[in-house]
């Protein structure tokens, strides 16, 4: 067995230590960006389903019944068909089980209020560390698979629920039935209050099945900006109301 003996361990063209070694046997590590990139939502990968699948969702005010499937996740419907949410076998490469939203009886027309979408909210003592609402704000990296018998355009929107503010995304569902990810960057924030602790939604993650012309009338919100209910979710051309599933 050999012992190497060192006072400190320095990048050949570094001008300073990484790790320093003290007599007593301890180091100290100089390390940057070690608390980025981290996850900051939860149930992320859907294990955990302890509501297990609800069937009949028609009302996305019904706590009873707009929380099913994978926990964390709720289903928001207003004026547009009637869903169940389960928890499935089916996932990517490297997951074991997903959300499924589906639709059991169809809407083909869309009213001007009418909004379908899966809802994951995020407590405010987890987005702290985005130092939303300060100059210092920090941007916000979204990744996730999807998958969905309709083809098209979605949106999805980041909800700040302290402030009323939002800004939303168009991404694409290339091929049907077949696993995609995606991947969007949000800038960070500045304006509006800065989070305070708490266990109520700083954050709500919408990703948008269906929207009316009230949600879809204006330009779509691509930078943070005060709730303007038409610039929510413009661009969206899919409405899985009609007869459509999404995972």
């Amino acid at each position: 067995m050999s012992t190497l003996k060192v006072n400190a361990i320095r990048q050949t063209t570094a001008t300073s230590d990484a790790v320093t070694l003290a007599s007593d046997g301890t180091c100290t590590i100089k390390a940057s960006n070690n608390l980025s990139n981290r996850r900051i939502n939860i149930n992320g990968d859907c294990s955990v389903s302890q509501r297990g699948t609800v069937t009949g969702i028609t009302n996305g005010t019904d706590a009873a019944l707009c929380y099913g499937g994978p926990d964390r996740y709720k289903l928001y419907v207003s004026q547009h068909g009637t869903y169940t949410t389960s928890q499935e076998l089916d996932a990517p490469a490297g997951f074991d089980q997903s959300l499924k939203v589906d639709n059991t009886s169809a809407d083909s027309s869309l009213a001007s209020a009418a909004r379908v979408y899966v809802q994951n909210k995020i407590e405010k003592y987890d987005v702290i560390r985005t130092k939303k609402g300060t100059s210092g704000a920090l941007a916000l990296t979204v990744q996730f698979w999807v998958k969905s018998n309709k083809t098209g355009t979605y949106i999805f929107e980041m909800w700040d629920n302290q402030n009323n503010r939002h800004i939303s995304s168009t991404y694409a569902i290339s091929s049907a039935d077949t696993w995609e990810k995606k991947t969007m960057t949000f800038a960070g924030d500045t304006a509006g209050n800065a989070f305070v602790a708490g266990n109520t939604s700083g954050i709500d993650c919408n990703w948008w099945l269906a929207a009316g012309s009230n949600f879809t009338s204006g330009s779509l919100a691509t930078s943070w900006t005060g709730n303007s209910d038409p610039d929510r979710a413009v661009g969206q051309t899919v409405n899985i109301g009609d007869s459509g599933y999404w995972y």
